[in-house]
């Protein structure tokens, strides 16, 4: 909460330092810069009421005493108007499973819908120019292990996040 006004949260994975360094720098590089407030990011839930982060820190640290969950890059995706790199991580599905049991009456419908992880390095620009990018990045792909570091928590505003708290994996 800035200036007494509560601020929905978003719950993230965190990447690794160098697989976040990594997928930074594509998103620096190819999301529109005046669009580019974010760094890199797995988003787990897009919206939930600011009156839950006391209960989502403590579920968060919680998760994060445990052990990393497993995780791969597995493929390019075409977003329409941009690209992200699917991730695969069952660990991470069934932690974020039980986050959303435990918010099931305080989830949007984007968040109730079936989970797609990914990390986007590019959005809001036209389908040819997402087009052209999907298909220069295939062209070097290979699915590749994806290190999580922890879990995040954020309040939203519109603009830039501010973190809440983080919990980073120590199991």
């Amino acid at each position: 909460m800035t200036d007494g006004v509560p601020a929905p949260i978003i719950v993230t994975a965190l990447m690794g330092a160098a697989d976040f360094a990594w997928a930074d720098g594509l998103r620096r590089a190819h999301f529109p810069p005046e669009r580019n407030w974010l760094g890199a990011h797995i988003n787990l839930f897009h919206h939930l009421p600011p009156s839950a982060l006391e209960e989502v820190a403590g579920r968060l640290k919680r998760l994060g005493a445990g052990p990393r969950p497993a995780a791969r890059l597995t493929d390019v995706m075409l977003l329409g108007r941009g690209v992200a790199y699917r991730v695969e991580s069952p660990d991470l599905l069934e932690m974020r499973a039980e986050l959303a049991d435990a918010f099931a009456g305080m989830l949007t419908p984007q968040d109730q819908a079936k989970p797609r992880l990914h990390i986007t390095i590019q959005n809001k620009v036209t389908p040819d120019a997402a087009k052209a990018l999907a298909d220069q990045l295939r062209a070097d792909f290979h699915p590749r292990p994806l290190a999580i570091a922890g879990l995040a928590a954020w309040h939203y505003r519109g603009g830039p996040w501010e973190l809440a708290m983080k919990a980073m994996f120590r199991g």
